[in-house]
């Protein structure tokens, strides 16, 4: 019995999503991300759109595949119903890669345009829209593989999406001399790719290697911080019968740090009390004590709640409390986990369930950066540390440190701790301000305004670290300007695909 043989562009192009994907946290060999779509551009001209999408659906599937850990574990649902789950989001991804592709070969059918010219454009752009579209998911944004230092410290220019324009061009002008190659044609050569790419390689790594050498990160004000990892199991966290030894841990955890280097601002991880803190009770008065005790300010995630016209509205908070006991601050989170916090359409979906239980539907709060001390601080909750836009209005408020409270226990041992982490790392590049992350399983980190990760802890491991900051932002031409590249990139991706509908009506109305 003989068995068809695969076809050569789909597989070329499975190719280079997967290569794609090891560049990205673990095992994150970032280098391959310069060359990863070698492979499926080389091929993308025989199906543009189906190429495209078989590569997103390769890298989306194996970089996002710790979604099944979260959707059977924590969501129960059937294994069955949680592919089915994965692969309708992974196929949604996968668009957007198809778009690129199909798009740079409408625009070099159409209007002459060379993909070295239009790949790196468009994907910026798909990549943008890929933020915000359907409330967002810039997970693995194709900048985000980088990691060495001196490659990253343009992010304060024109945040993750200029690395994606460099990373995008680099293989498409290597695809473009294979392909001249190929042909026999050296003539053909994308010449001026290879000066475009060159030239901004060299000011990438120049102004990194620059602003490494020149950056002070230690201007400021100092601020001792303890991060408490708990590392509370996700199958206890919101059992009632285990909330009183919740507490316990987290308290013992920061009496021990605040021991250490007069700590003077300890962070619990999100929903770290999970029960309604605003509300007077035992277990909530030993965490006002705690602070009197240790003399030092406590930031923590709680379930909150707000009555609005006698219907009850759901917040996933952070809490500032003074050494005195006092709340002197609330800070509620503004991006939600679209069928972890809340269900989309529920209304319509009675049937589907959040992953987060205990309470009803959270509601989205506003950017509220919290006082300390005549300071502010910026809390970033859970996986909103992936969207850059949120820490820069923070930082635009007047924020001096960010914090980033989560819980990826919802995780487990994958590499998707690894890879959140590697975007937060952005946010303080972006914003030159330091950011003290506080995870509840994990990983735990100082990151400096360099993108310098000074310490950090295992993952599964309870315990705490303690560390000195800075406060105070050095805020660039990005915090200033924000997004402004890839909505260029949008703008100038659209009037491009424009002109290719008017030069089809055009030539029709010629026959």
């Amino acid at each position: 019995m003989r068995f068809p043989l695969p076809d050569r562009v789909m597989l070329w192009s499975a190719v280079s999503g997967v290569l794609l994907a090891l560049s990205f946290p673990r095992p994150g060999i970032s280098s391959l991300a310069w060359v990863a779509l070698v492979p499926l551009f080389l091929v993308m001209d025989k199906r543009p759109f189906r190429s495209g999408f078989v590569a997103g659906m390769f890298f989306f599937g194996t970089v996002l595949y710790w979604l099944n850990i979260v959707m059977t574990t924590y969501g129960k649902l059937a294994p069955v119903f949680s592919l089915v789950a994965y692969l309708l989001l992974v196929a949604y991804l996968a668009l957007f890669f198809a778009t690129a592709t199909w798009g740079a070969w409408r625009l070099r059918e159409k209007c002459g345009l060379s993909p070295v010219l239009t790949l790196p454009v468009l994907w910026v752009a798909l990549e943008f829209v890929r933020s915000f579209l359907l409330t967002g998911f810039p997970w693995a944004t194709l900048g985000y593989s980088q990691s060495h230092l001196s490659l990253i410290q343009s992010a304060d220019l024109l945040g993750v999406y200029g690395l994606s324009f460099l990373l995008v061009l680099s293989n498409a002008v290597l695809a473009g001399t294979i392909a001249t190659w190929q042909r026999g044609d050296r003539r053909q050569i994308p010449r001026v790719g290879w000066v475009a790419l060159v030239v901004l390689f060299s000011l990438n790594l120049g102004y990194g290697y620059v602003r490494l050498r020149t950056f002070q990160t230690e201007d400021g004000k100092p601020l001792v911080v303890g991060l408490i990892q708990g590392n509370i199991d996700q199958s206890l966290k919101w059992d009632p019968s285990y909330q009183e030894e919740t507490v316990r841990i987290y308290t013992s955890l920061s009496e021990k740090a605040s021991r250490k280097d007069g700590v003077e601002l300890l962070l619990w991880p999100e929903s770290a009390t999970p029960f309604y803190f605003q509300e007077d009770g035992p277990l909530a008065e030993s965490v006002k004590t705690l602070t009197v005790d240790t003399g030092a300010y406590l930031l923590f995630g709680s379930p909150a709640y707000q009555v609005v016209n006698k219907s009850f509205r759901y917040l996933n908070s952070a809490f500032l409390l003074s050494p005195q006991g006092q709340v002197v601050g609330r800070s509620d989170k503004v991006h939600l986990v679209p069928f972890g916090e809340y269900v989309p359409l529920g209304k319509y979906l009675p049937f589907v369930e959040k992953m987060v239980v205990g309470v009803g539907d959270f509601s989205p709060g506003v950017i509220s950066p919290l006082p300390m001390n005549g300071a502010r601080i910026g809390a970033l909750i859970c996986f909103e540390g992936i969207f850059p836009e949120l820490a820069r209005q923070y930082v635009r408020q007047g924020s001096d440190l960010l914090v980033n409270i989560t819980n990826d226990a919802w995780f487990g041992r994958s590499a998707a701790p690894y890879q959140h982490l590697a975007m937060t790392r952005f946010r303080a590049i972006e914003n030159r301000v330091w950011v003290a992350r506080a995870a509840n399983t994990g990983i735990s980190a100082f990151i400096r305004p360099d993108g310098t990760i000074v310490r950090q802890t295992p993952i599964f491991e309870r315990g705490y670290l303690d560390g000195e900051v800075r406060l105070g932002a050095h805020p660039g031409v990005y915090t200033r300007i924000g997004d402004l590249f890839p909505l260029l990139a949008l703008i100038v991706s659209i009037i491009w695909l424009v002109k290719t509908r008017k030069r089809m009506d055009s030539a029709g109305s010629e026959g």
